[in-house]
């Protein structure tokens, strides 16, 4: 049995040429059968000449440089002028004077430069055209003459149409690649910030304070042994994050989910920052897209914490309702900055489009007696089934038009 779509991609590779070649063999053929001679366009009004050796190499001459039409449009509509010229001199009248029209929309459509020229030289010629019918006898008024013309220059503008088509589909598909290479970039940027910082931050906090222990062993080993497990998580959860950046990696379930929260700020208090957490309800569906942005929420703010207000007693309450997560994070302003490098302000931008990619809302203030508060209300029936790759898509091209507005 024939396999039809090999065939077609097998006829897509051919070059322009072999695929042009059977229309213009097509349109030789017909005109030349004994009931289609004579039948063609009349331009002159002379009277029609039986057909002779001459007709079928004019015929030739009309139809087969449509051939090349693609590939030397200014050579097909050339010769195609000249066929089409003889066949009406010599009153032969074939039907293979179609061809004109497809090579005026060949060339209007394919030729990349020197189209004004190429007019101009076509009107001139079209002159000699009428010129040669008024001495062949011809009885064509000026009037005829000029809608004629007409005709051609519409087949010039159909042709000329499809470029500016094509182009400009050419251009729509540029813009949309370069829109999803930066959302791309948007999106590796965010995952980056989201998992690196909140660990190097904790390992500089740890570490910082590593160096003041060296009169207590077992605190300093301690200390030690959570620098050490933080690297270690850094390293899991960048491989995680490499996993689902890969396409062609099946990663799994290894999106963080809600019930890691009571991990991560348990490693947040190794790193020498008192956390109180509190969290009502249990989620529906942990590994939903709300829950993984809750997650990042908190996540980020504890970060905020460590860098900004070591050592401050730090909030973290997170409400599981039917159809919404609540998530505070919050700290009285009483501890110290840390010596860890300060954040470039992509973290809360990022958060806030996270949010507002799933219809909920963000804040992020100083408190009024002090401190720092971080709050968000992220609704759960809209984001349920998406996975955090799908998710960072939507808000990195989310970020990415933004960015495009300004």
């Amino acid at each position: 049995m024939i396999d039809t779509r090999r065939v077609k991609d097998l006829w897509r590779r051919c070059d322009v040429t072999v695929r042009d070649f059977p229309v213009a063999l097509f349109l030789t053929v017909v005109p030349l059968l004994p009931e289609f001679q004579g039948n063609g366009t009349q331009v002159g009004g002379l009277p029609t000449r039986p057909y002779d050796a001459l007709a079928i190499l004019v015929v030739a001459l009309e139809c087969l440089p449509l051939t090349v039409r693609r590939r030397w449009p200014i050579v097909c509509v050339a010769l195609v002028s000249v066929g089409f010229t003889l066949d009406q001199v010599f009153a032969y009248h074939s039907l293979g004077g179609t061809a004109l029209p497809f090579a005026l929309v060949s060339v209007g459509a394919h030729l990349l430069r020197g189209r004004r020229v190429v007019m101009v030289l076509l009107s001139l010629a079209y002159l000699g055209f009428a010129y040669a019918l008024d001495r062949a006898g011809g009885q064509e008024t000026p009037a005829n003459h000029a809608l004629f013309y007409l005709s051609m220059v519409l087949a010039w503008g159909v042709g000329a149409w499809l470029r500016n088509t094509r182009a400009a589909e050419a251009e729509r598909r540029r813009h949309v690649a370069e829109a999803t290479r930066a959302a791309e970039r948007t999106r590796i940027a965010r995952e980056l910030h989201d998992v690196v910082t909140h660990h190097v931050t904790a390992i500089v906090v740890q570490a910082e304070a590593a160096r003041y222990l060296t009169a207590a062993p077992d605190r300093l080993d301690a200390t030690l042994s959570a620098v050490t497990d933080t690297g270690r998580r850094a390293i899991t959860d960048l491989r995680n994050m490499l996993d689902v950046l890969d396409p062609g990696h099946d990663s799994g379930d290894e999106t963080p989910a809600a019930g890691d929260l009571r991990a991560l700020v348990e490693q947040t208090r190794q790193a020498g920052q008192p956390v109180e957490f509190a969290e009502e309800g249990e989620a529906a569906d942990p590994s939903g897209g709300p829950h993984f942005v809750i997650y990042r929420v908190v996540q980020e703010s504890l970060t905020n914490a460590l860098k900004y207000a070591h050592g401050a007693p730090t909030v973290v309450r997170v409400r599981h309702g039917e159809n919404v997560i609540e998530a505070e994070v919050a700290n009285d302003g009483t501890g110290s900055r840390s010596s860890s490098p300060g954040g470039s302000g992509r973290g809360l931008a990022g958060l806030q489009d996270r949010v507002e990619a799933l219809g909920g809302e963000f804040s992020a203030a100083p408190q009024v007696d002090g401190g720092f508060v971080v709050r968000a209300h992220v609704p759960t029936q809209a984001g349920e089934a998406g996975r955090s790759g799908q998710l960072s898509e939507a808000v990195a091209a989310r970020s990415s038009s933004r960015a495009a507005r300004a």
